[in-house]
């Protein structure tokens, strides 16, 4: 009898771990027969398309952009343009006398080429400086209270640097399980694997990340602690009960 409880308790405990009930603050979950995406090299070589809803900062000089170099004797920086603008949801930005342009699907060297081409109608060699200001990156590092946004100021920003801009893998977190998410229009997001816990996972985690990308470090279950947790305030109030019952009696 006693050998049946100790296996009926088991098994229970068995059922719960495996289920929603004790792991339902787990995120982004793939099954264990999922495929994941291959990584390849030119993951660390894309470039960022401009999209909608993007805010990009334009600067505009004039003659190859003398007056940048000229500025130790001039003192003075004399900018046609230095603006905020959006891009809109039809991928479209409105500038200055050259009115709505189309600048989403292009990388940010395509989009300054391309607006130098049009300012040429109106300004002797312009030279153009556009930057994306808003592009960020969504960090999970293994424990669900330390996640972050992080704002990505430099265009080749990896895997490995976003983590550790964000505190590094947490305690919790399992180094050979990061999953690198990229989101794509209309289509499945990309999900890369990555073992950031041997050297040989440097190649990976040097990968560029983008823009609305997602590091996912998948969390390490504790289940002893996660059952404690869950099952103490049961058993207090099984006491409680029961030791009300016996007042009661006596």
């Amino acid at each position: 009898m006693r050998f049946y409880k100790y296996f009926l308790f088991f098994s229970i405990v068995l059922y719960f771990s495996s289920c929603k009930v004790f792991r339902s603050n787990l995120m982004l979950k793939t099954s264990k027969d999922y495929t994941y995406d291959k990584i390849a090299d030119s993951l660390s070589k894309q470039d960022y398309k401009i999209e909608a809803n993007d805010i990009v900062n334009v600067r505009i000089f004039s003659n190859d952009g003398f007056k940048i170099v000229d500025l130790a004797s001039s003192g003075q920086l004399n900018r046609f343009i230095e603006l905020d603008y959006v891009v809109n949801r039809d991928g479209t930005c409105k500038l200055p006398l050259i009115g709505r342009v189309k600048l989403s699907g292009l990388s940010v060297r395509e989009a300054t080429e391309y607006l130098e081409q049009v300012y040429a109608d109106y300004y002797v060699k312009p030279f153009v400086y556009l930057n994306v200001i808003n592009k960020r990156v969504i960090v999970f590092p293994g424990n669900g209270g330390t996640a972050k946004v992080l704002n990505l100021t430099n265009n080749n920003t990896t895997v490995i640097e976003a983590l550790a801009l964000t505190g590094g893998i947490s305690e919790d977190g399992k180094a050979y399980k990061v999953k690198l998410i990229r989101n794509q229009d209309n289509e499945k997001p990309k999900v890369y694997l990555m073992d950031l816990s041997k050297i040989e996972g440097i190649a990976a985690g040097n990968s560029v990340v983008l823009a609305h990308d997602i590091i996912y470090v998948e969390p390490r279950y504790r289940l002893a602690k996660t059952l404690v947790a869950e099952i103490t305030p049961i058993i207090t109030l099984i006491s409680s009960t029961f030791l009300l019952y016996s007042l009661i009696r006596r």
